[in-house]
């Protein structure tokens, strides 16, 4: 009988759990006996871990965000460094999460100095604190990064890194039927225009940005779709209570719904982050605006390098998503770019085919980040097969 490898994988929020799902299900799609252990949601959950505590108790954004959970974080620090010694395993697998995961990263290999450490998801050190790639390569051995640019900078820092695509390019689309079916059972009209509102995973994101997104959405000329998660769903209801239009609150975490959803919208809302990918993937143009706490945005506008962060934008080497972020983030400043957006005036420029500019921006964005390859998750599994080799 083949002895399992053992591996230790640490996701703290729902896009770290999509790739610790892919992930698991990309080393069984290789051949590996894997068995997992460690922290992650429910898509890992359906791989076969585990989880040895709630993974929701990780999902804290931003620096004045995490202070009051400061001291907790350190106790699941500690728990969960203990627990990849107990584990026995011979890899520890940090996906995304970088505050958490370096810091579970250095005391377990302080305790294990041999354990291989694989970190999934490189650093954005092209958009900020480029430092922190020095800073990880003391602890990280090897990196999977999400973003065909991102291998140069690990490796200048002394780790090796692959490139191996991004999950949302693998992830399956909705069909027509699932599209007329979806707009049938939330009363949505063949005609009517559907807006996807995505005001974040985090319940701090949400409860920052909803008064903003529902200032700006008042009175709108269209219906309000707004997937959201079950921990979270009835402060999003709160929060959204006095919302008018009144957005249709669907499960984000179900696949089926969440597809079809995004399949169906004319056009997103979205908090900056992966969601710009996941609209790309599903060709929903859309416009991006976000905030932050005070002192988070003071510490970020100081050390952010590039003029963009929205992804779509950074892969495309274009700017054609409109973003409203930190005191931009007003909704007298979004309202007119949603508008134009349901009327497909968005763009900001065009293809010589008279491709809209996000509709061309998307597309290669999606190019570039491996559709058409092998899916990320079965690359990823052979860069981790690979990386462990004596």
């Amino acid at each position: 009988m083949v002895t399992p490898l053992k591996l230790f994988l640490v996701a703290g929020e729902p896009s770290g759990d999509r790739l610790g799902g892919t992930l698991l299900a990309g080393l069984k799609q290789a051949g590996a006996n894997v068995e997992p252990h460690g922290v992650g949601g429910p898509m890992m959950a359906a791989e076969g871990l585990l989880s040895i505590f709630p993974y929701e108790d990780l999902a804290v954004m931003g620096i004045a965000e995490v202070l009051p959970k400061y001291r907790h974080l350190k106790r699941r620090i500690r728990q969960t460094a203990q627990a990849v010694a107990d584990s026995g395993a011979q890899a520890l697998i940090t996906i995304d999460s970088p505050d958490f995961g370096l810091r579970v990263a250095k005391l377990a290999r302080a305790a294990n100095p041999s354990l291989k450490t694989i970190h999934y998801v490189a650093p954005s050190v092209w958009a900020w604190r480029p430092k922190r790639a020095t800073k990880m390569a003391r602890v990280i051995d090897h990196v999977l990064a999400l973003l065909p640019f991102e291998p140069p900078y690990m490796e200048a820092a002394g780790m090796t890194c692959d490139f191996v695509g991004h999950p949302v390019v693998a992830e399956p689309l909705a069909t027509v039927d699932e599209v007329t079916a979806f707009r049938a059972a939330h009363g949505i009209g063949a005609h009517d225009k559907l807006l996807l509102v995505l005001p974040g995973s985090r319940l701090s994101e949400v409860t920052r940005l909803a008064p903003v997104f529902g200032a700006a959405l008042r009175g709108l000329d269209a219906r309000l779709v707004l997937p959201t998660l079950p921990h979270i769903r009835e402060a999003v209801a709160q929060l959204t209570a006095g919302w008018r239009p009144a957005p249709i609150l669907v499960d984000a975490q179900d696949a089926a719904t969440k597809r079809a959803a995004f399949a169906a919208a004319d056009g997103a809302l979205a908090a900056s982050g992966t969601v710009s990918l996941e609209l790309a993937a599903n060709a929903v143009p859309m416009v991006i605006a976000y905030d932050m706490n005070w002192l988070t945005r003071a510490i970020v506008k100081r050390a952010i390098k590039v003029d963009t962060v929205t992804l779509v934008n950074l892969v495309s080497d274009t700017r054609v998503v409109p973003e409203f972020l930190a005191e931009n983030c007003r909704p007298g400043a979004i309202r007119p770019a949603i508008e134009a957006l349901l009327q497909g005036t968005t763009s900001l420029a065009t293809s010589s085919h008279g491709t809209s500019g996000q509709d061309a921006a998307m597309a290669l964005t999606m190019e570039r980040l491996g559709r058409g390859g092998d899916a990320p998750g079965l690359r990823a599994a052979r860069s981790v097969l690979a990386a462990l080799k004596p």
